[in-house]
């Protein structure tokens, strides 16, 4: 199931697209090309991603609705393992305001799998520290930097804007010969036991409808979901009382120095993230109650910008972006309904607390993409699938429930919350910040490398530390990086120490990557456990943690969640 296939693996192609480089794409008529020829044309340097690809189709093995960045994600991970795969959004361009922000470490560990994390880092900013401001007063200084050192390669909080993150992974998809289809929506679908089919809309023509049949329809089309409305799946939740506001600008002051400041006053908190180190920032927040009232929907930049002046110091020269909104905690009753997935907003949706919302969506992606794609090659039943829900809702409704407790603390107007905001947050939080364990165990939750599946049916044993389900630890030995073979999106197994002969077998007969890392502290430092078998996911989660080192378990555990591998 690697993404690195043998040259004797590799089938002969007709009518296919053949990468010639990372950026470019041939796409002229193919008799028959052999693997050994495609690496000579492309002349690429990572040759794990040329593939023969299916070329787009109206008949796709998956149709995505919505290309933001779960659906991008959702495509590029098909994609890679040449799932045949259509893209379709009603929006006739893409983004060109920020949005969301963050990007999450765990998010960048995967985004290794792509072969993007490093892009994403070059082109993006790191948030060396937050500042606190409290009715216009600075407060205090909490430095950030590498606070979670030793946990990931990505011991960062992250700053990548939305319409530079979707143009990455758009410029990405295309490279393998895919490309959004712009200007067309979702209208409904119907379904039968082997395939479902798709109504689809012009935008521009109201009586121009197509149909599309798929094997798989994937909703990543936000909130207000037309693929959950037509499956009729429930979206249980409320919508917060307050107003907020959200803006892209350019000045100058103390503010604007590549640092995150955050300001709580007594009738609303606001936050500033810096796009660069001198004059670029997002600023969000809560608009007070008596300008919500007194405005209504008609606030304008100009009706909060001298608090924003005030609660910063700050000297605002051009506002790029502005907007204003009701945020909303709602998880769907259901992530999936017979052929029918949901992703993301389209599944759920919490306030912006933590950065979570589009790195939770595209862990979402993720989860589904692999086992899809195990489904179409016909790797594994119907019933893996399953996994999904049980898997991602779970931590969705974790999520809202965390981020929902936070985000009423921060906005709430009782005479403790706001004392706390206001007399003992700006002095607590700096002290607190020069603990490890605190700064570890914030970084842990807000960086998402804390989620598993301890208690998905793909999730069984444990061997040190590490149970079924958990993410596999990072750990550097030297100049040994164990996650560099999580860099291939396949399963595999690592034993950490000596691996049993019968194991080794077992992995070749099956094609199963082996990989083994001499013993050293440092694994045992991170809870691995000395000559244990760790069966891992193509997702990097750790699917069988077996402490003996054999290899019985794993026949076992495949049979029982219908996996075959060929």
């Amino acid at each position: 199931m690697s993404d690195s296939r043998s040259p004797d693996t590799q089938p002969s192609a007709s009518n296919c697209e053949v990468i010639e480089g990372l950026n470019l794409l041939n796409r002229g008529s193919i008799n028959r090309m052999d693997w050994t020829k495609v690496q000579k044309i492309s002349n690429i340097s990572h040759p794990r991603y040329i593939y023969f690809l299916r070329p787009m189709t109206s008949n796709p093995d998956v149709l995505i609705i919505g290309a933001g960045p779960s659906g991008l994600v959702t495509a590029l991970w098909l994609a890679t393992h040449g799932i045949s795969i259509r893209i379709i959004d009603k929006a006739k361009a893409d983004v060109s305001t920020s949005r969301a922000l963050a990007i999450q470490a765990r998010t960048l560990e995967l985004y290794r799998q792509l072969d993007i994390a490093e892009e994403v880092v070059a082109n993006g900013h790191k948030v060396r520290a937050t500042n606190i401001w409290s009715e216009g007063t600075y407060r205090g200084h909490i430095p950030i930097g590498d606070i979670g050192t030793g946990l990931t390669p990505y011991p960062f909080i992250h700053i990548f804007s939305q319409d530079q993150h979707e143009r990455l992974l758009e410029n990405r998809l295309a490279s393998f010969g895919v490309h959004v289809e712009r200007g067309l929506e979702f209208i409904g679908f119907t379904e039968n036991d082997s395939s479902i089919t798709a109504r689809l809309k012009s935008t521009d023509h109201e009586n121009d409808i197509e149909t599309c049949e798929a094997a798989f329809i994937v909703g990543c089309d936000g909130p207000h979901s037309t693929v959950r409305h037509a499956a009729g799946i429930d979206y249980d939740g409320a919508t917060y009382s307050h107003t907020f506001f959200v803006a892209d600008i350019e000045g100058a002051g103390p503010t604007f120095n590549g640092e995150a400041h955050v300001s709580f006053n007594e009738s609303e908190f606001m936050l500033l993230f810096p796009y660069d180190d001198d004059h670029r920032a997002r600023i969000s927040g809560a608009i007070d109650d008596e300008t919500a009232e007194r405005k209504g929907t008609d606030i304008s930049f100009e009706d909060i910008a001298p608090q924003i002046k005030r609660s910063f110091k700050m000297q605002i020269d051009k506002m790029n972006w502005f907007s204003t909104y009701r945020s909303h905690h709602r998880v769907a009753a259901s992530f999936a309904k017979g052929r029918v997935f949901l992703v993301g907003d389209a599944a759920h949706i919490h306030s912006p607390v933590g950065g979570q919302g589009m790195n939770t969506g595209i862990g979402d992606a993720i989860n589904l993409a692999w086992k899809l794609s195990a489904v179409v090659k016909k790797q594994a039943g119907l019933s893996l699938l399953q996994s999904y829900e049980t898997e991602r809702r779970a931590f969705a409704l974790q999520l809202v429930s965390t981020t929902d407790k936070g985000f009423n603390a921060a906005i709430s107007q009782s005479f403790l919350a706001r004392t706390v905001r206001t007399h003992v947050v700006p002095y607590i939080a700096p002290l607190l910040a020069k603990i490890e364990y605190v700064r570890h165990y914030v970084f842990r939750r807000v960086s998402q490398i804390m989620l598993g599946y301890p208690h998905s049916s793909l999730s069984t044993g444990s061997a040190g530390y590490v149970h079924g389900g958990s993410r596999m630890p990072w750990a550097v030995a030297g100049d040994i990086d164990n996650f560099e073979t999580l860099k291939s999106i396949t399963w595999q197994v690592h034993v950490y120490g000596i691996a049993k002969s019968e194991l080794t077998e077992w992995c070749q007969s099956r094609k199963i990557p082996l990989h083994v890392f001499p013993w050293h502290g440092q694994y045992e430092a991170v809870g691995l456990m000395a000559d244990a078998a760790y069966l891992i996911r193509p997702d990097t989660y750790v699917a069988v943690a077996e402490p003996s080192g054999d290899s019985q378990i794993f026949d076992q555990y495949c049979e029982d969640i219908g996996l075959r591998w060929v």
